[in-house]
């Protein structure tokens, strides 16, 4: 059998994140209806990723994939979700999958997100481009944002600069006039987040002197097929088990 995928979210107050979560999912499974899918969240929404292992084990289930539901490897990739795992059901064979970026399938749905915001590839050469996400105090993943920025600026647009909604700077509104001054006949927010929330609304609100603001990465079909090429790369990982 193959292993069950446990996409685990952060969660949040705001209604929209576990819902743009399950439109996610929804997809997921219409691609791939041969593997099981389930959701956890680590906080704020239900059902926990500790609650959904346990039932897992309580069903007999043996193989898992975790895979967290994060575009960069930060502080909830690397010590929160580990610890879920390590105290999951001792009967449970699970493998971490890695987070979903950065990819080049993750591009092409920021770039999806712009053209249904109203941009034309003919724009990208005239166009600067906010690459916003939403921050973190770890540095590998603030590197891994500007790292991107760079690879994307290389496709034809005028100019691509990395800001962040917390943490670290700049924001997107000193982007957005960055972008100005440099000249560009146009100004675009792309939104490197998942879902909606307190963040991606702070971008919004920074990105109020641009001319084009995408929606989030959401349930893009760009984004679903990133999440199983993380699942099958686990799952095709030997892992000894945990217990006899």
């Amino acid at each position: 059998m193959k292993p069950v995928l446990l996409v685990i979210a952060h969660g949040s107050r705001d209604p929209r994140h576990a819902a743009t979560v399950h439109a996610l999912v929804r997809r997921v499974r219409s691609l791939r209806p041969d593997v099981r899918v389930e959701t956890g969240f680590l906080d704020f929404n239900i059902p926990s990723a500790q609650g959904v292992l346990e039932s897992l084990a309580a069903e007999g289930v043996r193989d898992v994939v975790a895979l967290p539901l994060l575009l960069t490897r930060a502080f909830h990739a690397k010590a929160d979700i580990p610890a879920v795992l390590r105290d999951a059901p001792p009967q449970l064979r699970i493998r971490q999958a890695e987070v979903l970026g950065p990819s080049p399938l993750l591009l092409s749905a920021l770039e999806r997100r712009l053209y249904e915001a109203g941009l034309t590839p003919a724009d990208k050469s005239s166009t600067g481009v906010v690459l916003a996400s939403a921050g973190s105090t770890d540095p590998e993943a603030i590197a891994v944002i500007a790292d991107i920025a760079r690879e994307w600026r290389h496709t034809g647009w005028c100019a691509v600069r990395p800001a962040f909604a917390s943490a670290a700077l700049p924001r997107t509104e000193d982007a957005v006039r960055e972008l100005r001054a440099l000249g560009c006949a146009k100004v675009a927010v792309a939104p490197y987040v998942l879902a909606p929330g307190f963040l991606p609304d702070r971008i919004a609100r920074g990105a109020a002197g641009a001319d084009v603001l995408a929606e989030v990465l959401g349930p893009a079909p760009e984004v679903a097929r990133v999440l199983l090429r993380r699942y099958a790369t686990a799952s095709a990982r030997v892992l000894l088990p945990v217990s006899a």
